[in-house]
């Protein structure tokens, strides 16, 4: 099996079935930015941080288009965000073949729209998916199922976090994520912090010390 998606690694402390990290990071980045963690992460995880699939110029990658038209608000290539679903949810499978890695045991970290993609890669395939960080995002019910079984996600642990004076996506948006999980009886942690869209130093120690209690 083969891999769609360029991706860099850092491998486990352990040599056999490991916790899995994906990271996926947001619009206009590449799998540089969310890897500069990884070296401050927990040292068990076998760490996989993936490029998203469209390319920007002159630089950076995307996950899918958005229409930044200010008439119409930022609007998202809905068609391809599913897409990419299920190209990170087909990268999953071929982690788990390829590494030496926990398939039982697997987090996604999501950045902006990284995180939207994570949170609905867990929504559209729970079954692959244990645990969710999903940083300065948001849940975009158009990409997920038009119904989600109550049982097929109460196992997920989700972290969510958002900066309150964020300009990019605004936080009543990811305001809205912990009421959906609530309803859906998901194990969640909603925080939010004076930032703007970034990720500040003591979320990043409250994402690292949650990691610590569900892998």
């Amino acid at each position: 099996m083969t891999s769609d998606l360029y991706y860099i690694k850092r491998p486990s402390a352990l040599k056999e079935n490991a916790p899995l990290l994906i990271m996926s990071h947001g619009y206009g980045s590449d799998e540089n930015d969310l890897f500069s963690f990884a070296s401050e992460l927990p040292e068990e995880l076998f760490i996989i941080s993936l490029r998203a699939p469209y390319a920007m110029q002159p630089y950076g990658n995307a996950w899918y288009a958005i229409n930044f038209d200010a008439e119409k608000g930022k609007w998202s290539d809905n068609a391809q965000a599913k897409q990419s679903v299920d190209l990170i949810a087909d990268f999953i499978d071929y982690a788990c073949e390829t590494f030496s890695v926990d398939e039982n045991n697997v987090t996604l970290l999501g950045f902006s729209q990284g995180t939207i993609l994570s949170l609905a890669v867990a929504m559209n395939y729970p079954h692959k998916i244990k645990n969710v960080v999903a940083l300065s995002g948001y849940l975009n019910e158009d990409i997920l199922p038009e119904t989600i079984d109550e049982n097929s996600v109460s196992h997920l642990n989700i972290f969510c976090s958002h900066g309150y004076v964020d300009q990019v996506i605004p936080a009543e948006w990811a305001r809205k994520t912990p009421e959906f999980l609530k309803a859906l009886d998901i194990n969640y942690t909603y925080k939010e912090y004076p930032v703007g869209h970034g990720v500040a130093p003591q979320n990043f120690y409250d994402f690292r010390d949650w990691l610590k209690k569900y892998i």
